[in-house]
């Protein structure tokens, strides 16, 4: 099997040797325990510290994107084609590296793996500076606020449904969840394909119509729909789409996609737009020429990063990002992320962010959600919900995730039966799937809702909390070592005299 793939944590479970590509050059090549344990290249060490670890948090670590951008095909620097981003480029780099024997099968294209391999320099990308400090949200008005929310869709009957003269049945995508985002806080919603939380983004932001409940924006009740919204609340509400192809008009530039939403929703004049979205490129990680091109010219990941300059252009209180990196390399992904942590300190807007990469969700939200067939199983700030999990879906998903580590690591169990149609389902609505069920009680009475009072968080289960908490491994055993894996951790020491890097 050749796997290709940006997923570092799928090639560490899945793979038996790993090949770095470059620009169209092999960068390294090893087997995948060698690989992760001790990467050899500064690009490979870059994607490696590009990546969020379970455990890890805006509030406690920071990613380190790799300086610059992949070159075009026909504009490559002469030497190492690496150079100009690389850390520890010296002037022997001028030079075109060969491919060096590193070690047992192993291949690295760097003049420097040497002293890279006997730890003598460091091959990390130099950390970036730190956000400034995030608008206090604490016991202030939430920006936004939903009670019993519900997303229901009437299915199309079959012919036996017409014969037999029943009612259309209703698809409950999202059925009576509460949720309430503070300023210059980030909830984040997990959960499996079809759970509900793309329709849950599309009610917030009037794209569909919700079927029940109240929706309040500062305070201010929101119609189910578009219609009735003015330009003040479609300026301040702004969604990230989940695939670009359909959210860019692939009739207009780049530059005039970007100049709409700010002459449009903020009144300013072409002159001052246009000053705007070369800073809007820049933010995003795209020059400033990329404005003449059309949507079709750019590459998948470019269009993400000209949607995601789009919804920053009016400078948005509330951000809804339906799995805006999903596209992305690992590197972009790292620089979107620290572009989000910061414009949300700079600003203190509030943001809903949504993807099915926990350790994404982990890294860059407050609170979060976690959401089975429309309704939320277990909430609460995210380190608390995330170590360790009490629900048992909560847990499934965790116990699920690949992880980046030089041993692979066993992953859950695949659960017995599969996520049930969506439609009429009584009790939990977990229990066809859930791993400790306990009977009747499951399949015929609605769940209560369990609060811990010690981590704020709170579960929607049968099972009482004390034998929730008892269950679960302790937190330092959920995920081996993230914090201090050579990926993850501080700056290593270069040794006194070491060569000194050049531009």
């Amino acid at each position: 099997v050749l796997y290709i793939t940006h997923n570092l944590g799928v090639v560490a479970q899945i793979s038996n040797r790993v090949v770095v590509l470059y620009a169209g050059e092999v960068f390294e090549d090893a087997p995948t325990a060698d690989l992760f344990r001790r990467p050899l290249h500064p690009y490979t060490q870059g994607l490696l510290d590009c990546v969020p670890r379970l455990g890890q948090n805006k509030a406690r670590a920071q990613l380190r994107p790799i300086q610059g951008r992949i070159p075009e095909p026909d504009g490559l620097p002469q030497g190492c084609i690496f150079r100009p981003r690389c850390p520890l480029a010296i002037e022997v780099c001028r030079e075109h590296p060969p491919l060096y024997d590193s070690g047992p099968q192993r291949a690295a294209r760097c003049h420097r793996w040497d002293e890279i391999a006997r730890r003598e320099v460091s091959a990390r990308q130099p950390a970036p500076p730190p956000a400034r400090a995030r608008a206090a949200s604490e016991g202030g008005e939430p920006v936004l606020q939903g009670q019993d929310l519900s997303v229901h869709f009437s299915r199309r009957r079959s012919l036996a449904d017409i014969l037999a003269r029943r009612r259309r049945a209703a698809v409950k995508a999202v059925d009576g969840v509460d949720l309430a985002i503070a300023r210059g806080a980030t909830l984040g919603l997990v959960g499996e394909s079809g759970s509900g939380k793309t329709s849950l983004a599309r009610a917030v932001a009037g794209l569909v119509e919700r079927s029940g409940g109240s929706l309040e924006f500062h305070g201010i009740p929101l119609p189910p729909g578009l219609r009735g919204r003015g330009d003040e609340v479609l300026c301040c509400l702004q969604i990230v789409f989940q695939n670009p192809e359909e959210a860019l008009n692939p009739y207009l530039s780049v530059g005039e996609t970007l100049r709409r939403p700010i002459m449009r929703l903020l009144g300013k004049s072409r002159v001052e737009a246009e000053e705007q979205v070369a800073a809007l490129l820049q933010a995003v990680g795209l020059p400033a020429e990329m404005a003449r091109r059309l949507p079709g010219q750019l590459s998948g990941g470019q269009k993400q990063r000209v949607a995601i300059a789009r919804a920053f252009a009016p400078n948005p209180q509330l951000l809804i990002a339906d799995e805006p990196v999903t596209s992305l390399d690992v590197s972009v992904q790292a620089s979107i992320l620290n572009l989000l942590v910061e414009l949300q300190a700079r600003h203190g807007n509030a943001a809903l962010f949504i993807s099915h990469d926990l350790a994404v969700v982990g890294y860059l939200a407050d609170e979060v959600a976690v959401m089975y067939r429309g309704q939320f199983m277990e909430t609460g700030p995210v380190q608390a919900v995330f170590q360790p999990p009490y629900h048992p879906y909560t847990e499934l998903l965790l116990a699920s995730v690949p992880v980046i580590d030089a041993e692979k690591q066993p992953l859950a169990p695949e659960p017995e039966g599969r996520p049930e149609p969506a439609g009429e389902l009584t009790g939990c609505p977990f229990h066809t799937r859930c791993p400790r069920f306990l009977g009747k009680i499951c399949v015929e009475e609605v769940p209560p809702w369990h609060v811990d009072e010690a981590s704020g968080k709170a579960v929607f289960c049968h099972i009482p909390l004390e034998e929730l908490r008892a269950a679960q491994v302790p937190p330092a055993t959920l995920r081996p070592g993230q914090e201090a894996s050579p990926a993850s951790d501080g700056q290593e020491p270069a040794a006194p005299g070491g060569k000194e890097a050049v531009p």
